[in-house]
């Protein structure tokens, strides 16, 4: 009997065509592997259901308001995935937006310091708020749901003394925040320009990934599907960027946003302290055996996120107009985490990706976008998403289940 272990035959796959890949599908879709099928599916049927309802629905004009909506809850949600890959919870980040703006309005409209200057110091303080909680988190050991929960009061309490008298500071039109809603690319080449270099730079991303395995003498992927997928990222890039320019062109708001997305999602794939990141929330015991710092690792998650808060509040508070004592509450906080669970990050930890932050808040600002145009009252808003959301936990949940029925987890 040879001592050569036979090879996992799922490493085979690229190896074997189609039928490898057909096969693959299916064991990953028997094993509770959905990924984000059920997201993609979804918001298939929400275009096809709001355009045959309204008509306007998919014209350049909403689709590009839409991306520019999700750029201050998709920066946050971004955040949020992180936390939810530990296995925990950050219910501050709300209060953190609305902190955020009423600091970057004191500073800069109030008291005329340089905008960007005003910009920074409100990240700055989201950073230092996240460690704040770390800090109790992982050091201390308070759990993060009590220690944001008190976050979410405290940071309240803070956001409304810092705006004093003011009920509302509007954003002048000079502002840097301003343009984070109104500035737009209007050159078309913007918008192409910016498709070609994602291309570009997923083809490039391949190419050194199947290089890296040839190297380690890894099955690698066949060019077919390189150009497939190459091909599928270039056609929605191109599309969306025909899209933007039969409008406005390309938003800030949207480059802003997919900036935060690429180097996040290159943080959490590329480097140890990502892979870091799934340790621990998949097994913190095992994590901290194998001698990952857990404590440091769960603090700068937590001062990230914050930071991603602060950074949406910005956004936020352009879309409002101007910065107020109330910015941040309401439903904000549960869109947020909603947006990270529909896109397809799990609630247990240790399984997600960042991109799922773009695909759940797509999904709800295109609920609410195609509900407004049909007239529909707030809160048939709220027990649509309500209702999406659950729908995305209960997924979750079956599909772990069903891991661990076939000996995955």
């Amino acid at each position: 009997m040879s001592d050569k272990l036979a090879p996992d035959p799922r490493l085979l796959v690229r190896e074997r065509g189609l039928a490898g890949y057909v096969e693959d599908f299916r064991r990953r879709i028997s094993g509770g592997e959905l990924g984000s099928i059920p997201v993609v599916i979804g918001m298939i049927i929400i275009a096809i259901v709001f355009e045959a309802q309204t008509g306007t629905f998919l014209s350049p004009r909403n689709l590009s308001n839409i991306t520019v909506y999700i750029a201050g809850p998709g920066i946050m949600a971004v955040g949020i995935v992180l936390v939810l890959l530990l296995g925990e919870i950050d219910l501050s980040v709300g209060s953190m937006a609305g902190l955020s703006a009423a600091i970057w309005a004191v500073l800069s409209v109030s008291h005329g310091i340089n905008d960007l200057v005003a910009i920074g110091l409100a990240i700055l303080a989201g950073a230092a708020v996240g460690t704040i909680h770390g800090f109790f988190f992982a050091k201390i050991g308070v759990p993060a749901f009590v220690v944001t929960l008190a976050g979410f009061l405290g940071w309240s309490g803070l956001q409304i003394w810092a705006m004093g008298d003011e009920g509302t500071i509007n954003i002048p039109r000079n502002s840097l925040v301003r343009d984070f809603n109104n500035f737009y690319f209007s050159d078309i080449a913007a918008a192409y320009g910016l498709a070609a270099v994602l291309t570009l730079g997923y083809l490039g991303a391949l190419v050194y990934q199947e290089r890296r395995r040839q190297a380690a003498g890894l099955p690698t992927r066949p060019l077919s599907e390189i150009a497939l997928r190459v091909g599928l990222v270039a056609v929605a890039a191109f599309a969306t960027a025909y899209t933007l320019n039969q409008h406005r062109g390309l938003p800030l708001a949207l480059v802003i946003f997919l900036a935060v997305l690429l180097l996040v999602d290159f943080v959490v794939r590329r480097t140890t302290y990502g892979r870091q990141i799934f340790a621990v929330g998949g097994n913190a015991e095992a994590a901290r055996r194998a001698g990952i710092n857990v404590a440091r690792v769960r603090l700068t998650v937590f001062t990230i996120a914050s930071s991603l808060a602060a950074l949406g509040g910005l956004f936020w508070a352009a879309q409002a107009g101007g910065a107020s004592k109330s910015l941040g509450s309401g439903n904000l906080l549960m869109n947020v985490i909603a947006a990270a669970v529909i896109g397809g990050t799990s609630l247990f930890g240790g399984r997600g990706w960042v991109w799922s932050a773009l695909l759940g808040t797509l999904v709800i600002q295109s609920i609410t976008t195609g509900l407004n145009l049909m007239g529909m009252a707030s809160e048939i808003q709220y027990m649509i998403t309500g209702a999406v959301l659950l729908v995305a936990v209960v997924l979750d949940s079956v599909s772990r289940k069903t891991q661990r029925t076939a000996g995955r987890t």
